[in-house]
């Protein structure tokens, strides 16, 4: 048996900035300011590429869905799953079942904190004999270079199974297509592509989902004419659009006024920047994030500025998180669950031994609410600011030094 090998090297010094570099990019989306006018919701309609209003019905739904599966165990829950047969994938030896990862890219905190727990979850397979061996490639957020990938794992002819979390949507939707039809099963996780052709799709709720919970939240805490700066990551990601375009669609039936929103990076210095340039144009009472990693960097512009906290939606990061406490901010933590990266291997398993898993297999999305800050910070003390309270790692065989040690 081959002992798991992994091809990414020196993630733990890998800088954590997200690149904005993407074909996907709508018309216009330069990284510049974008314009939203909350007076009369004209300039936040959703775009109707980014935007379906059955699905976004469906999802605000699925969130009081209560999901099959282990209650402990919410990597294997699905809601509303539909089983599919995978007989024709088994193999007679699990244990020297290869399994390939494309990755899009390890360049922000959550998608680290995700493949330290795919990676132990791996080691804890291999253990198990459910599977036997692991490779995996970094694209460092590049279309052409995680479609290279994709064809290198099968031209290689080495891979029983092939698990994809693409870089972005339409750009990768060919190169999913051409692993889908070299016979092997494929899993598609995190991030979608227009095609069906997987044997599952993993993700938790989705972006109208996250979206919602963190306008809904700001709706609800904020007095009517309050206003909102939103700061968005970079464009053309299904997720990531999907998130503002829920907001759009809250934010345009309340009272409150939509400042505009901007493209970040994801750099928390460029978020901090961005944060001050509003402030000295006026008041901003409430933050909307699509991903909240660098929430903590806009905060210190209200400090810097002198200005009150504003009410803001995060995410489940750990330094927002302790920032919250400490400075008893009025926020919400969104979360895309970071507990999924274990799914896909877990997934690979099933199928390879024959097992049924959900064609679409969406996992639990719950945020964290106030009343649930001071457990989920107990519960992860030891971890690094960079860290994610929902991975779901606990019981796996390097915690919490692999996490603590990244």
């Amino acid at each position: 048996m081959r002992a798991p090998r992994v091809l990414l090297a020196g993630v733990a010094g890998l800088t954590l900035l997200l690149s904005a570099c993407t074909t996907d990019a709508p018309e216009g989306t330069d990284g510049a300011e974008g314009s939203a006018d909350g007076g009369n919701g004209a300039e936040l309609t959703p775009d109707d590429q980014w935007f379906d209003q059955e699905e976004f019905e469906t999802q605000l739904a699925q969130r009081d869905i209560e999901p099959e599966g282990p209650e402990d165990e919410p990597w294997m829950q699905a809601i509303d799953p539909d089983w599919v047969d995978t007989t024709e994938f088994a193999i007679d030896d699990p244990e020297d079942a290869h399994l390939c990862f494309s990755n899009a890219s390890v360049s922000n905190p959550w998608r680290v904190t995700g493949f330290i727990t795919m990676e132990q979850q791996v080691e804890a397979l291999v253990d198990e004999g459910r599977i036997g061996s692991f490779d995996s490639s970094d694209a460092a957020d590049d279309d052409n270079q995680q479609i290279s990938d994709i064809q290198a794992f099968v031209d290689s002819g080495d891979c029983d199974a092939i698990i994809i979390s693409p870089s972005t949507t339409a750009t990768l939707t060919p190169a999913v297509e051409t692993a889908c039809a070299s016979g092997v099963p494929v899993i598609v996780f995190d991030r979608g592509v227009e095609s069906d052709c997987m044997v599952t799709f993993i993700h938790p709720i989705g972006g109208y989902a996250y979206g919602a919970d963190a306008a809904d939240f700001l709706v609800e805490n904020l007095d009517p004419g309050s206003t909102v700066l939103a700061l968005r990551i970079l464009p053309g990601v299904d997720v990531l659009e999907h998130r503002w375009a829920a907001a759009q669609q809250i934010f345009a039936d309340s009272e409150l006024e939509v400042l505009g929103f901007e493209f970040t990076e994801g750099d928390g210095a460029q978020i901090k920047d961005l944060v001050s340039q509003h402030l000295q144009r006026g008041e901003v009472d409430g933050i909307w994030m699509d991903a909240g990693d660098g929430a903590v960097a806009g905060l210190e512009a209200f400090e810097d500025a002198g200005q009150p906290y504003p009410v803001i939606a995060g995410e489940d990061e750990l330094s927002f998180m302790r920032k919250w406490e400490s400075e008893e901010l009025t926020a919400i933590a969104p979360v895309y669950s970071n507990f999924q990266w274990r799914t896909p291997v877990i997934a690979a398993g099933m199928i390879l031994a024959g097992e049924e898993v959900p064609a679409e297999w969406i996992l639990p999305q719950t945020p964290i609410r106030d009343d649930e800050l001071d457990d989920y910070l107990d519960r992860n003390s030891d971890m690094p600011s960079l860290h994610y309270a929902k991975f779901g790692g606990e019981d796996l065989p390097g915690f919490p030094e692999a996490w603590v040690d990244r």
